[in-house]
Order: C-alpha cells, then sequence, then structure tokens
C-alpha cells in the first residue's frame, strides 16, 4: 500500500494496524503552502500513537473555506508534500467541508487538532467522542499561518 490512499484503501490499513494492536491517530487540514507550524503540528500529532492518518482537505473544500484565491498549491500535490514527511504514515484527501467522514470511517484513538483549538472547542470533538476516541491538541503556538504566507507574498499595491 502507498502513503497517499483513497478511504476504502485506508479502512483496510487502519483495520490491519488496529489487528496489531497499534493506536490510530487522525490529524487533518488543507496543508497549503508547507511551513514549519504544520511539521510541528504532525511530529507531535505521531507522539500520540502508533500511526499517523493525515485528511488533506479537497481544492474544492479548501475553496468553500478560504475563499477564490486558495489553495495556492493543488490537493494531489500537497497530499504528496505532507506524505513525504517522516511522521506521517498514510494520507488521503477528503471532499467534504468537516472531516467528521473520515472519523467515521476511520474511528481513530486520537483525533489531533492544532493549538488555535482548546479540546473543548473542537468541532468534530462529539463525533471522535461519539466513535470511542479522545481529541488532543498538538504542536506550538499558532504563530505561522499560510494566510499570512500568501498576503506576504502578494504584490504590494
Amino acid at each position: 500500500m502507498g502513503r497517499i490512499v483513497d478511504l476504502t484503501t485506508l479502512e483496510r490499513g487502519v483495520a490491519a494496524a488496529r489487528s496489531r494492536g497499534q493506536r490510530i491517530v487522525l490529524a487533518n487540514g488543507a496543508f497549503d503552502l508547507l511551513h514549519v507550524g504544520h511539521v510541528r503540528y504532525l511530529e507531535a500529532a505521531r507522539g500520540f500513537g502508533d500511526v499517523l492518518v493525515v485528511a488533506v482537505n479537497s481544492d474544492a473544500s479548501v475553496r468553500r473555506a478560504k475563499g477564490a484565491e486558495r489553495p495556492v498549491v493543488a490537493a494531489s500535490e500537497r497530499a504528496e508534500l505532507v506524505a513525504a514527511l517522516r511522521c506521517v504514515d498514510w494520507v488521503t484527501v477528503f471532499e467534504d467541508d468537516t472531516v467528521v467522514p473520515i472519523i467515521r470511517a476511520l474511528k481513530p484513538d486520537v483525533h489531533a487538532k492544532g493549538t488555535d483549538y482548546r479540546e473543548d472547542t473542537v468541532p468534530e470533538r462529539d463525533e471522535v467522542v461519539r466513535n470511542g476516541g479522545v481529541v488532543r491538541i498538538a504542536g506550538d503556538p499558532k504563530d505561522h499561518s499560510t494566510t499570512a504566507l500568501v498576503q506576504a507574498l502578494k504584490p504590494s499595491t
């Protein structure tokens, strides 16, 4: 199995990992213009378990969330960049506006979110708990932002 997989393949991989007693961690995001904050988030998330699955937002879902000028980098390339990180086991691209369908399919032991959240403010928290998991906050303070990078790269007017 490759590192970038569809959901059906991922479900089989997660089931096999669970049968070996491994703990599954799910992280998610757009990962547009990969930066050190992303790396720190994913490395910290990996520390919560044995297998790190990263769900990357599709181009359409990023546009709906961030606006017509985003993403800067196509989903296939964002997935490839995330998959290249040694802390990441599998990557899947998802079309939905939330990661809830991935949570329902995989039932991760841990759903890791960045430090722009608290455990009690994670939008998917109830779904994670309903499916037997816990929410954990991972990474360094939210001092890095793709939106800020995009703004800095725009020509001044």
